[in-house]
Order: C-alpha cells, then sequence, then structure tokens
C-alpha cells in the first residue's frame, strides 16, 4: 500500500543522513509499544547501513521481512545443537533477526511500498520464531537421546510455553480486533491508552517495571536467558541448566498471561 498520493519511490537515497530522515521518522523511533529496547539502543543506529545495502538490490520490503523469518527459524535450529555453542549461535542470529526487522520497515518506508501483508509477515516471523525457540528449549532440556516416559516431560513443557507465548501474544491482536469488530479508531501508542484505570492494577502494573519478567518471551530475551543458562550449565551441566530454566520460565509465564489479561481489562482498551 503505497504513500497517499505518490506511487513507490524509486529512488535510491543518496546520503545515510537522508535515508534516516525518511525510514526513522520520530513516530517510528517513539513508538512505545512497536520497538523493542534493542532497536532504540543500537540496533536503529546500525540498521540504515544495511537497508543503504538493500535498497541497491532489487528486494522488496516483503522480501527482506521473509529474510527475518528465516533468520528466526534459523535461531531456534540453531539451539538444536548441544551446550554452549548452539546458545552463542543463537544469541547472535536472535540479533540479526531484530536488525533485519529494522530493516524491512525501512525499505517499506523508503520505498513507499508499506502495505498489510508487510505487517501480517512481521507477526508471521515474530509468532513463529518465539514459538519455536520455546519448543526447542523443550527438546534441550529434555536431552537427546529421549528416554520414555520421563524426558516427555520437558518436551511437553517446552510445548506449554510456546503456547502461552503464543496466547500472551495473542491478547494484543485479539483487543485489535475487537476494537474493529466495535467501530473503534485504532488505539493510540501512548502510554494513557494502555494505562489501567483501576488503582491497585495500576500500582501492581508500575511495580512490575522493577522485576519486568513478563518481557522474557521475546526472541531476544529467550535466546539471551538460554545463553546464560548455558555457561551455568558448563558448572551443573547443560542439560539441567536447561531444566531449571524451562521450570522457572513456564510458571512465570502463565503469570504473564493473567497480568497482561488483567491489565487489558483494567485498561481504556476494550472500551469504547
Amino acid at each position: 500500500m503505497s504513500a497517499q498520493g505518490s506511487g513507490p519511490r524509486t529512488t535510491r537515497p543518496a546520503s545515510i543522513a537522508e535515508l534516516r530522515a525518511v525510514a526513522q521518522p520520530p513516530e517510528v523511533r517513539g513508538r512505545r509499544n512497536a520497538e523493542h529496547w534493542t532497536a532504540s539502543l543500537y540496533l536503529r543506529n546500525l540498521s540504515p547501513y544495511l537497508t543503504w545495502i538493500l535498497l541497491k538490490t532489487s528486494i522488496s520490503a516483503n522480501g527482506v521481512t521473509g529474510l527475518m523469518i528465516l533468520t528466526g527459524w534459523a535461531t531456534a535450529a540453531s539451539l538444536l545443537i548441544p551446550g554452549i555453542g548452539g546458545a552463542a549461535l543463537a544469541l547472535i542470529l536472535g540479533q540479526l533477526q531484530m536488525l533485519v526487522d529494522c530493516c524491512d520497515g525501512e525499505v517499506a518506508r523508503w520505498r513507499q511500498t508499506s502495505s498489510p501483508a508487510g505487517i501480517f509477515l512481521d507477526n508471521v516471523g515474530h509468532y513463529t520464531t518465539e514459538t519455536l525457540i520455546a519448543i526447542v528449549l523443550g527438546i534441550r532440556a529434555a536431552g537427546f537421546p529421549f528416554e520414555a516416559p520421563q524426558d516427555f516431560l520437558w518436551t511437553n513443557l517446552g510445548t506449554l510455553l510456546a503456547l502461552l507465548i503464543v496466547l500472551n501474544k495473542a491478547l494484543n491482536d485479539m483487543v485489535r480486533v475487537a476494537r474493529a469488530n466495535a467501530g473503534l479508531p485504532k488505539l493510540a501508542d501512548t502510554q494513557a491508552a494502555y494505562a489501567p484505570t483501576n488503582g491497585l492494577i495500576a500500582r501492581l502494573r508500575r511495580a512490575a517495571r522493577f522485576l519486568p519478567f513478563h518481557r522474557l518471551y521475546h526472541s531476544v530475551e529467550l535466546t539471551i536467558m538460554i545463553f546464560v543458562f548455558a555457561i551455568v550449565g558448563l558448572f551443573i551441566g547443560p542439560v539441567l541448566a536447561d531444566r531449571i530454566l524451562l521450570s522457572v520460565l513456564v510458571p512465570l509465564a502463565l503469570l504473564a498471561v493473567i497480568g497482561h489479561f488483567v491489565a487489558i481489562m483494567a485498561s481504556r482498551r476494550v472500551r469504547g
């Protein structure tokens, strides 16, 4: 879907500064929910240089999103390598996925080819990557070869973690669908729009900022945690370390889903 009043831009940026001005406007850098902390911290400083290279090719913005999806799947697949080697590779690929994730939007904004298909593909990338990482964490915790039935406990816990991660992400999409079906406008990406109106829930939400366990389930945080526990695994054994991590993540994920649901119901997000 091209920008209003103009077709796709076919020229290339004359400089990185020009590319930044078009591809990283303030409304993009200042988004409350759509901008991951790694993007704000350093990836948005690097992404224009990769975007500059991509704009010299014929790859579309959706094609770049496809690369992001494949990088995410490779992140999960690398965790099938036992021990710290697989965890280190996943850590690197997880950062690379986020870098490419920055670039697809920048390519779309420069070429004026943003579309619902691109947004859909972006969500496919994040949903599938985080689901696969959780499932593979269960496989790592089970060790190899599997011994039935005791090792299936860990693969099932990994699958449960994947389900909770998907459900937590889907709650935000459910809000958008509910508002659209009710004929309400798109929710403003501001703190006020998302803040609970109930006093107790608002205080609990503020307290959660000091221990933001609900943010552990993005692919970046998951790969960081898996890498940290892989280091611990050098001393206590890799399988035991993965089992400890999985045993902690599952109940926290359940708590995150419950808290997210309560915060939505206590906010203006599902009110007219």
